[in-house]
């Protein structure tokens, strides 16, 4: 392949990666504050029923731990998948 032609490749891609740079983080944004509306309607519910606040709270926190894992399984992705492309 030529200079131009890889340097063409390059630049009719980039409008490509950004709107998947965009999308990922838009659901980054978005799986964060819906896990918080999750957690506080899981903790109210449960407060509801006679629980304590404290143990409601921690009860809750899987879902934190959820999300915390499949952030950081993404991103452990991203990482792989750029450490492949220029290695």
């Amino acid at each position: 392949m030529s200079v131009v032609s890889i340097f063409a490749a390059v630049f009719k891609s980039i409008p490509h990666l950004a709107i998947v740079v965009l999308n990922l983080l838009w659901m980054y944004v978005t799986l964060g504050r819906r896990v918080r509306k999750t957690r506080k309607a899981f903790e109210k519910q449960l407060m509801q029923q006679g629980m304590s606040k404290e143990d409601a709270e921690r009860l809750s926190m899987c879902y934190e731990d959820l999300k915390d894992g499949i952030t950081s399984m993404l991103k452990q992705g991203i990482r792989i998948g750029s450490n492949q492309a220029f290695a």
